[in-house]
């Protein structure tokens, strides 16, 4: 059996690039969903407590874009 050394070069090329892509879209994914994240695991309350109001604070010059953006997927609306 005679084994290209080029081709196997190429190969493991491949597969390291794809692991290494993976992993930057699994860090990329997990940094993208705590940033939507609608809660904090310390805003959490425990026990029977429930949290029925949160007040967002605006400021005078309104949301930015990317404000917006956050809270439109946050609330689900």
């Amino acid at each position: 059996m005679i084994v290209s050394l080029p081709k196997t070069v190429r190969r493991l090329y491949f597969m390291t690039l794809l692991v290494a892509l993976s992993c930057v879209m699994y860090y990329v994914m997990s940094w993208i969903s705590s940033w939507i994240s609608p809660a904090h695991n310390d805003d959490i309350p425990e026990g029977t407590a429930i949290r029925a109001f949160h007040d967002v604070q605006h400021s005078d010059e309104g949301l930015s874009a990317g404000e917006r953006l956050r809270l439109y997927y946050w609330y689900g609306e």
